[in-house]
């Protein structure tokens, strides 16, 4: 069963960090593609990072260029999303996706709140 799991959000400050992980199953995850979305209350899922398949090439969301850090580890089968100087508007259930096969994890939520 192809299946991708999302971990590690939760409630941050202002200013703090949070660092997701994406575990993939079912498929070779080597050789696709990962991104991460969000999707706000109220607002339209919108991407957020993107990883080569080998992790050589990154892609990033201009809002959150320069605080996140997409990666990968193929041996493990996982991807990260290291998010730091969160804002109040990084509040969002945030989803691993692999456009080629098509499947989307269930989420995970990051509150950034005071």
């Amino acid at each position: 069963q192809v299946q991708l799991v999302e971990s590690g959000g939760g409630l941050v400050q202002p200013g703090g960090s949070l660092r997701l992980s994406c575990s993939a199953s079912g498929f070779t995850f080597s050789n696709f593609a990962i991104s991460w979305y969000r999707q706000a209350p109220g607002k339209e899922r919108e991407s957020v990072a993107t990883i080569s398949p080998t992790g050589s090439i990154t892609s990033y969301a201009d809002s959150v260029k320069g605080r996140f850090t997409i990666s990968r580890d193929n041996a493990k089968n996982a991807v990260y999303l290291q998010m730091n100087s969160l804002k109040f508007d990084d509040t969002a259930v945030y989803t691993c996706y692999c456009s080629r096969r098509a499947v989307w994890g269930q989420g995970t939520q990051v509150t950034v709140s005071s």
